[in-house]
């Protein structure tokens, strides 16, 4: 997290200090795990140490639409510090470990340290840049490039995490999810993955995704990264 934070603001020695100083408690938390669900009172924020997590919501029939991906070092839920009732539900992507931090000791950094501020507000405006993007995949893009430019992000995305690069990373989305995350059926997912492999824009070795020619499948998937605002991380 402080390494994270570090790279969103120009931070001294004392915004280091008070991250590495916030107290919390850690545990482990296994796949499906609720970290937190829509409805809640909001006490404590929990941050990713290791492992994935997802944000979703659910129509009143119970249909599920997974809203963004999480990796480590990031806060899943920092609303939780501002905001009195979850109007979202996270759940653990993976098996994960997870470090909670009371709401009051989150307002106390916020106030007392305005660089660690401005570095969370920037990690929100990134956070609400990617939930655009992916308002755009499912609102716009067809299944084959919907599909494709989630994997792009990915890569990117766990590459930043040190969990993987452009050739190939774990892919721990069941079918189920990726539908979920893409607004898909199921066997619409499964055409369109094998249409993918197909054209060996992706392999697929049990839980592993190899990427061959990571410039085909972006370029196929129209994939920017932009929106992941990467010069933020300079």
């Amino acid at each position: 997290m402080a390494r994270k934070f570090a790279r969103r603001g120009l931070l001294d020695a004392s915004d280091h200090k008070a991250l590495l100083a916030l107290p919390f408690h850690s545990r482990i938390a296994e796949p499906g795990r609720y970290l937190v669900r829509e409805g809640d009172s909001l006490v404590e924020s929990s941050l990713l140490i290791s492992g994935l997590a997802f944000r979703h919501k659910l129509t009143a029939d119970g249909d599920r639409q997974i809203v963004s991906i999480h990796v480590p070092g990031d806060f899943v839920d920092l609303e939780g510090s501002l905001l009195k009732t979850a109007d979202h539900s996270v759940q653990t992507l993976t098996r994960a470990k997870v470090a909670t931090i009371s709401q009051d000791a989150i307002v106390a950094l916020i106030d007392g340290h305005p660089r660690i501020a401005r570095a969370l507000w920037v990690d929100t405006l990134i956070d609400a840049s990617i939930y655009r993007e992916w308002v755009m995949n499912v609102g716009r893009r067809p299944a084959r490039q919907r599909i494709a430019h989630l994997l792009c992000e990915f890569a990117r995305r766990l590459e930043l995490a040190e969990m993987g690069d452009t050739e190939g990373y774990e892919f721990p989305m069941t079918q189920e999810q990726l539908a979920d995350a893409t607004g898909l059926t199921v066997v619409h997912v499964n055409r369109t993955l094998k249409a993918l492999e197909d054209d060996r824009l992706i392999v697929r070795e049990k839980r592993f995704l190899a990427i061959p020619d990571w410039g085909r499948l972006r370029d196929m998937s129209g994939f920017n990264e932009l929106y992941l605002h990467l010069d933020q991380v300079q």
